[in-house]
C-alpha cells in the first residue's frame, strides 16, 4: 500500500545559515525525506515563502509557522493518500491552501511536502526518481542535461562592486557528462589562477553559489577573464558561456537601469534606457561566445524584452519574468518576450505545477533550464528532475561548494546508471528532443 502513513516536518539551515524547511514522509517502503531552497533575489511575482518574521529570533527569518503547517493543518489531511497519484497530492495542498500565490500555508511548507511524496512515489513504482518523474510528464525519453557553472558571482550573490549576478559556462561540446563536468572543474582551477595572477588572493574568495567575486565593476572584463581561463584548459572550441543578469536588482524608476546599483552614489546620468542595456548586450554575444543571458531586463519591463527577443537568437531566459508560473509564461508567450523557461520548484510551490510549467513552456516552443537557488541545501532533487523533464540544461553553482556539487555528483550517478543509455543534450541544449 502506497499510504502515507506519517508527516514529520522541521525547521533545519540552508546553505546560508538561514531557516528553512525539511519534510520526512513515512510509508511502509520506509522514510522519505526532502528540503526546501531560498533565493536572494527573488522575484516579486514568486509564490509565497513563509517567513516568521519574529525579529527577535534568525533576524525574522525562522520558519516555524511553516514547519507548524505541515505538522498541524497539512499532514492530518494528507495522512492515508497515495504518494503515487503526485497529482492528487498537490490538489489536497492547494486547495487547503486557497490562496493565488500560497500565502495562507506558505510555498515552502507545500513544496516540502510535495518533494517528499514525489520521492515515495518512485519507490512505490519500483523506480529511479528520475523514471518517476518522466512518467509523471509523460515523457518516454530521459535527457542527462548540459551543466551551467556559474563561476563569477556579482549582484545579490557577492559583495563586490558588479552588477550582473552570474557568468556561467556551458561545456555543450562535451561528449557526455562526465566530461562536462571534467571540463567545468579544470575551467574552475584555471580561473582561479588567473583570478589570483590578476587581482591577488583575497579575489579568489566564493560566492553564495560557489562562483568567484572579484572586486571588479566591469561586466566586460568578467567576460574577458572567463575567456582566458577557457583558453589556458584548453577547451576554447567546447565552451559556450551564460549569463544571468538579474536586471531586476539593479532597474531603477524610469525604467532605468543602473549598472553601479552598489554604489550608493552612483550616477543617474550613467543609468542606462532599455534600449542602451540591449546594446550591451550585443556587445557581449558579438565579442564573446555567450549563448544564453537570464533576466536581461526587470521582470516588468515587459517592451524592453519583447524588443530584444526581436532582434537576437541566443538563449533569452525568463526567471524573475515568468516565476515558473503558468500564467506569466503564457503573458510571455503571447508577447514574445523570451524564449526560456528557468525552472525552480520553490517559485510556484509544487511538482505539479512545476511540471506543468515545463511543459506549457516546452508546447511552445520555449527551452527549459532548471535551477538551483542561491540558499540550497543538500537535497539533490532537482539533479533527478532535470534527467526526467529532459530540459538537457541545469544551472546549479559552480563545481565548488557541497550543496552545489550534490547535484551535479547525482547527475553523474543517473549518468552512469543509465550507461550506454545515457544521451547528453550537448549542442542541442536548448531543444534537446528536436
Amino acid at each position: 500500500m502506497a499510504a502515507i502513513t506519517k508527516i514529520h516536518a522541521r525547521e533545519i539551515f540552508d546553505s546560508r545559515g538561514n531557516p528553512t524547511v525539511e519534510v520526512d514522509l513515512t510509508t511502509s517502503k520506509g522514510a522519505f525525506r526532502a528540503a526546501v531552497p531560498s533565493g536572494a533575489s527573488t522575484g516579486i511575482h514568486e509564490a509565497l515563502e513563509l517567513r516568521d518574521n519574529d525579529k527577535a529570533r534568525f533576524l525574522g527569518k525562522g520558519v516555524l509557522k511553516a514547519v507548524s503547517n505541515i505538522n498541524d493543518i497539512i499532514a492530518p489531511k494528507i495522512l492515508g493518500k497515495d504518494v503515487t497519484k503526485q497529482g492528487d497530492c498537490d490538489k489536497l495542498m492547494l486547495e487547503l491552501d486557497g490562496t493565488e500565490n500560497k500565502s495562507k500555508l506558505g510555498a515552502n511548507a507545500i513544496l516540502g511536502v510535495s518533494l517528499a511524496v514525489c520521492k515515495a512515489g518512485a519507490a512505490h513504482n519500483g523506480i529511479p526518481l528520475y523514471r518517476h518523474i518522466a512518467n509523471l510528464a509523460g515523457n518516454k525519453e530521459v535527457i542527462v542535461p548540459v551543466p551551467a557553472f556559474n563561476v563569477i558571482n556579482g549582484g545579490s550573490h557577492a559583495g563586490n562592486k558588479l552588477a550582473m549576478q552570474e557568468f556561467m559556462l556551458l561545456p555543450t561540446g562535451a561528449a557526455n557528462f562526465p566530461e562536462a563536468m571534467r571540463i567545468g572543474a579544470e575551467i574552475y582551477q584555471n580561473l582561479k589562477k588567473v583570478i589570483k595572477e590578476k587581482y591577488g588572493q583575497d579575489a579568489t574568495n566564493v560566492g553564495d553559489e560557489g562562483g568567484f567575486a572579484p572586486n571588479i565593476l566591469d561586466n566586460r572584463e568578467c567576460l574577458e577573464l572567463l575567456k582566458t581561463a577557457i583558453a589556458k584548459a584548453g577547451y576554447t572550441d567546447k565552451v559556450k558561456i551564460g549569463m544571468d543578469v538579474a536586471a531586476s536588482e539593479f532597474c531603477k524608476e524610469g525604467p532605468k537601469y543602473d549598472l553601479d546599483f552598489k554604489n550608493k552614489d552612483s550616477d543617474p546620468a550613467k543609468w542606462l534606457t532599455g534600449d542602451q542595456l540591449a546594446d550591451v548586450y550585443r556587445g557581449f554575444v558579438k565579442d564573446y561566445p555567450v549563448v544564453s543571458i537570464e533576466d536581461a531586463f526587470d521582470q516588468d519591463d515587459w517592451d524592453s524584452w519583447t524588443k530584444y527577443m526581436a532582434t537576437t537568437d541566443i538563449q533569452v531566459v525568463g526567471d524573475d519574468l515568468t516565476v515558473t508560473n503558468p500564467k506569466r509564461i503564457q503573458t510571455a508567450v503571447d508577447k514574445k518576450a523570451c524564449n526560456c523557461l528557468l525552472l525552480k520548484v520553490n517559485q510556484i510551490g509544487s511538482v505539479t505545477e512545476a511540471i506543468e510549467a515545463c511543459k506549457l513552456a516546452q508546447k511552445n516552443g520555449w527551452g527549459v533550464m532548471v535551477s538551483h537557488r542561491s540558499g540550497e541545501t543538500e537535497d539533490t532533487f532537482i539533479a533527478d528532475l532535470v534527467v526526467g523533464l529532459c530540459t538537457g540544461q541545469i544551472k546549479t553553482g559552480a563545481p565548488c561548494r557541497s550543496e552545489r556539487l550534490s547535484k551535479y555528483n547525482q547527475i553523474l550517478r543517473i549518468s552512469e546508471e543509465l550507461g550506454a543509455n545515457a544521451v547528453y543534450a550537448g549542442e542541442k541544449f536548448r531543444h534537446p528532443l528536436k
